[in-house]
């Protein structure tokens, strides 16, 4: 019989408050995507964040380049930011206004692909198509880096690690493309698997992908508890460097 390590939620929200963890993925603005409705849930999201120990969030709407262009996209995006910020207070997270880009044929010619990165970055939250990646898709994305400078974060990877050959993942790593995971995949199944994905550095990031209070809650605390517990607390130095190099 399998027994679980016994999971310190308290453990998880002083780490990830000593460390200074970001969540670097959310849907909290309010009334843009399918995530935060009004401002009111964007409110109780930022300040569930809060208790839990996060004090920087960046806001990742969804971003399907069959829908909007980039301008109405980011007309969007600065319209919800201003309906939200005048209900920010100091308790709150700070917010930094970013994207989740769905991948399309041609992403790493897109002219206004910059203005999609994480706000103050070169840093570029990317979700991934479901089927199977082609050798076209990798070179597009080795193109964004190379060519481009940005810094590309594959959205909730743990999605796609049953769908791709390891080989692939191997790829991107070698050729610098960074990974993130949610947090409600850490608490589940998968979590020992991905604690220690994070503590080989095969992964980068925490996000929390919250879109409402709901069926969709932030549970970051619950995730640093159950990485501290199967990967130890060295693993949230090296999150937090990587949060401070590429979200800021």
């Amino acid at each position: 019989m399998i027994f679980k390590k016994k999971i310190d939620i308290g453990k998880g929200k002083e780490l990830l408050s000593r460390y200074r963890i970001s969540d670097v993925h959310t849907h909290i603005l309010p009334g843009i995507d399918d995530g935060s409705k009004d401002t009111e849930e964007s409110v109780r999201l930022l300040t569930a964040l809060s208790e839990q120990g996060i004090d920087t969030v960046v806001a990742t709407p969804h971003y399907y380049p069959t829908e909007k262009s980039p301008d109405s996209f980011l007309t969007l995006r600065d319209n919800a930011w201003e309906l939200l910020s005048e209900k920010l207070t100091e308790s709150l997270p700070r917010v930094k206004l970013g994207a989740e880009v769905l991948y399309f044929r041609g992403i790493s010619r897109m002219e206004s692909l910059e203005r999609l990165c994480v706000q103050g970055t070169k840093t570029l939250l990317l979700e991934m198509p479901s089927d199977l990646w082609s050798e076209y898709i990798l070179r597009e994305i080795f193109d964004i880096q190379r060519s481009r400078g940005i810094d590309v974060v594959m959205a909730h990877i743990e999605r796609y690690m049953q769908k791709q050959p390891s080989s692939l993942f191997n790829q991107l790593l070698t050729g610098g493309v960074k990974m993130q995971i949610n947090a409600s995949s850490l608490t589940g199944k998968q979590g020992k698997k991905l604690a220690k994905m994070l503590s080989d550095g095969m992964i980068h990031f925490i996000g929390s992908d919250c879109h409402n209070m709901t069926t969709r809650a932030p549970d970051m605390a619950s995730a640093a508890a159950t990485v501290a517990a199967y990967a130890g607390e060295e693993v949230f130095a090296m999150l937090s460097k990587s949060c401070g190099v590429y979200f800021g």
